[in-house]
């Protein structure tokens, strides 16, 4: 090529713009090539084509840079203005506009790596969409009916899971759904193994596990497309990826995050010997509980027989029997008594007369024992005579007691509940019922029921 800036021998022709700014082209590009700059990114430009187009600066220079599709595709993280980044890139001339400009070919941000910048983005960008919301967090089953791990089948993290279940809760079934966890667009896998497993029938809870690694081997784990599958999956997942200190975008979009995957088994599957004592601890209550109604309902039992046993009819019937026997004997001693104190009034009487008439005339003393004669025979008449009323009494009150009239052959009908029938209706054919006679109690059972129909029906 011609050396546009060479000492001319001879006077020559004047340059055009487009071979000065040509010039100045090969110059710079062969002179600086690719270089390393550190700058902060502002006037950031997306276009359509994804193509970026931004100015790196510091506190006392700018250059114009271009980020092609190309490699705009490969950085993990998004261009954020105010970012400081080292720059590789390619030295040149825009020569349309005579600009000094830089071909980014990679990032590197200041300060943090790219993929925890991309973390970082991501995580911010998800949250404030709500994904990993902390009220659309499902609960998880007591009692799994089947359990669902996503994994790869050749690694520790699911011979930790089959451990732990194998300890806690072994008869719960485990299914398998097999991924790689780590290598290029491993989140697709990821994410077709949680759709797919969640489609099997009985799959309670899924187990989205891997061991430990470096931030390279979770990424994975750490994509947009793994947190939209586990937000999507109908059934609760629990996510245990890494070690306790490794926290990933699975982990925030899962309904319960665990620290390794043996921790997630122990989350998901119930504890069958801290279950056993506490349902051996109820159990124990419940027989108590038991026990004591039983012993309580003994002794309510046995009161409800003695009062049963005080008010039956037979009961009554002697209790009756005996206040008839005690009223007639005392008022046989009240009439006898009154009645021999009457006659005694009268024999002292007629002794006070006869007293009287020795002190007396003829004429009176004669009168006086008439008046004796009369009373002493006035005495046994009327004696004879309240004991006539006395025992006409005694038969009204024979005739009135209940005794009395079984003895006639009268019965006293009773339901088992001791309870006295007056009426046909009282009563249903199948039902027992006790009926009390003079003598004794006949048990029998009703064959039918005849009410009395009224007047004239």
């Amino acid at each position: 090529m011609e050396d546009l800036f060479a000492e001319p021998a001879r006077p020559s022709r004047p340059l055009t713009v487009a071979e000065l700014v040509g010039g100045v082209r090969e110059l710079v590009e062969e002179e600086l090539g690719r270089v390393r700059v550190i700058g902060e990114i502002s006037n950031l430009f997306r276009a359509a084509s994804g193509h970026h187009y931004f100015t790196l600066k510091d506190d006392r220079a700018q250059i114009k840079a271009a980020l092609f599709r190309g490699n705009a595709t490969r950085i993990p993280f998004d261009l954020e203005e105010g970012l400081e980044f080292v720059v590789h890139a390619e030295v040149t001339v825009y020569t349309q506009r005579g600009e000094l400009q830089i071909i980014v070919r990679d990032l590197e941000p200041v300060g943090q790596g790219a993929l925890q910048l991309a973390f970082e983005q991501l995580r911010a960008r998800l949250a404030d969409e709500g994904l990993f919301a902390v009220e659309d967090k499902r609960s998880l089953p007591t009692f799994p009916r089947r359990v669902g791990i996503v994994t790869s089948p050749a690694g520790a993290a699911v011979r930790d899971v089959i451990r732990v279940s194998g300890d806690r809760f072994p008869g719960t079934p485990i299914l398998i759904a097999p991924t790689r966890v780590q290598g290029e667009r491993v989140e697709d896998e990821i994410a077709a193994a949680i759709e797919r497993i969640q489609r099997q029938p009985e799959v309670d809870v899924i187990l989205l596990v891997r061991g430990g690694g470096a931030l390279e081997d979770l990424w994975g784990f750490n994509t947009e497309r793994v947190a939209r599958a586990i937000r999507a999956c109908p059934v609760p997942v629990v996510s245990g990826v890494g070690h306790e200190v490794d926290v990933t975008i699975a982990d925030l979009a899962a309904d319960v995050r665990a620290a390794t995957p043996s921790a997630a088994a122990m989350v998901a599957l119930p504890d069958g010997d801290a279950w056993w004592d506490q349902l051996t601890a109820l159990q124990g209550r419940l027989d108590r509980a038991l026990r004591g109604r039983i012993d309580r309902g003994r002794l309510a039992s046995r009161g409800v027989h003695a009062r049963l046993l005080a008010n039956a009819p037979a009961a009554r019937l002697a209790a009756d029997r005996a206040r008839f026997a005690v009223a007639r004997e005392a008022l046989a001693r009240t009439l006898g008594v009154a009645l021999r104190d009457r006659v005694d009034a009268r024999g002292r009487a007629a002794d006070r007369l006869g007293r009287v008439g020795a002190t007396l005339t003829p004429v009176r003393r004669s009168r006086v024992s008439s008046a004796a004669e009369r009373l002493s025979r006035a005495g046994p008449r009327r004696l004879a005579a309240n004991r006539q009323r006395l025992a006409e009494a005694a038969g009204r009150l024979d005739a009135l007691s209940p005794l009395a009239v079984l003895s006639r052959g009268y019965a006293i009908a009773q339901g088992l509940d001791g309870r006295v029938l007056r009426r046909a209706a009282e009563v249903a054919p199948g039902e027992a019922v006790r009926v009390r006679l003079a003598e004794g109690v006949i048990e029998a059972e009703v064959t039918s029921v005849t009410p009395d129909r009224p007047d004239g029906d």
